[in-house]
C-alpha cells in the first residue's frame, strides 16, 4: 500500500489506453483510487464536481492537448499535476513547469518512479496540511518588504495583490525567502521543494524559477527580487 493515504484520488489522462490500463493497474496495487480519461475535456468536466489529489496527464493529446488541460486546472487549483512527455518533446516539458506543473516524467517510463514521484507531491501536500493544522492559523506570515507569504492559508501577496503559486513554486519561494540574500543553490531548493528523496533534474528548477518571475511580473512588470548567481544558484534580494 502507498506511504500517503489510501484514500488519495488520481487521475490520469492520456489516449493510449494501453498506458491508462497498465499504470492504473500499478496505482490500483498502491492504494490509490484512480480515474481515468482518453480525452481531456471529459477530465476537466469530471473534476469541476469531482476533485482529486493529484492529476497525471499526457502532454499530447488529440482534441484538448495536456497544455490546456493544465491551464484550466490552474485557473482554479494548485492541485499537483505531473507531466507524461515524449524523449523529443523537451521543449513542451520546459512550457509545461513554466505553465505551472509539479514535476514531468519522459516516456517510456518505470511505472515505480512514477509512483515514487505521486507519493513524493502527496507526501508534501499532507505535511502542509499538517503544519496548517498543528499551526491553527496562527503561523506568523513571512514579510519581507513587500512580499508576503501566509503559509498556513498557500497565499502570496506582493505590493497588496495575490499571486497565485503551485505547492512547488510556493515552497521554492519560501526557501528563497526565509533567509534574505543567503544563496541557495539548486539541490536545496530540489529538496525545499520535493524532499530529498526525489530526484529531479538542474532545468525543473530553472523553469520553476522562470514561471515564478513570470507571476510576479504579471502583477508588477519591475519585479526582480529573485536573482540568478549563475552556476551558484538564486537568491530573493535583500
Amino acid at each position: 500500500m502507498n506511504q500517503i493515504d489510501q484514500q488519495s484520488s488520481i487521475v490520469l489522462v492520456d489516449d493510449d489506453r494501453n498506458i491508462l490500463t497498465s499504470v492504473s493497474i500499478a496505482l490500483e496495487a498502491e492504494g490509490f483510487k484512480v480515474r481515468t480519461y482518453t480525452d481531456g475535456s471529459e477530465a476537466l468536466r469530471t473534476l469541476a464536481t469531482h476533485p482529486a489529489d493529484l492529476a497525471v496527464l499526457d502532454i499530447k493529446m488529440p482534441r484538448m492537448d495536456g497544455m490546456e488541460v493544465l491551464r484550466r486546472i490552474r485557473e482554479n487549483s494548485s492541485m499537483p499535476v505531473i507531466f507524461l512527455t515524449s524523449k523529443d518533446d523537451e521543449v513542451d516539458e520546459l512550457l509545461g513547469l513554466r505553465m505551472g506543473a509539479d514535476d514531468y516524467i519522459t516516456k517510456p517510463f518505470s511505472q515505480r518512479l512514477l509512483v515514487e514521484r505521486i507519493n513524493a507531491l502527496l507526501r508534501r501536500e499532507k505535511l502542509m496540511r499538517e503544519q496548517n493544522d498543528t499551526s491553527n492559523g496562527v503561523e506568523k506570515p513571512i514579510v519581507r518588504g513587500e512580499l508576503t507569504l501566509d503559509v498556513s492559508r498557500h497565499l502570496c501577496v506582493w505590493k497588496g495583490k495575490p499571486v497565485n503559486l503551485t505547492v512547488t513554486e510556493f515552497l521554492i519561494l519560501k526557501a528563497l525567502a526565509q533567509r534574505l540574500g543567503h544563496v541557495k543553490n539548486r539541490d536545496q531548493l530540489m529538496d525545499a521543494a520535493y524532499g530529498d528523496s526525489v530526484y529531479v533534474d538542474d532545468r525543473t528548477i530553472d523553469s520553476h524559477i522562470k514561471r515564478l518571475r513570470k507571476k510576479f511580473r504579471d502583477v508588477d512588470t519591475e519585479f526582480s527580487q529573485i536573482e540568478t548567481l549563475y552556476g551558484v544558484g538564486y537568491r530573493y534580494k535583500e
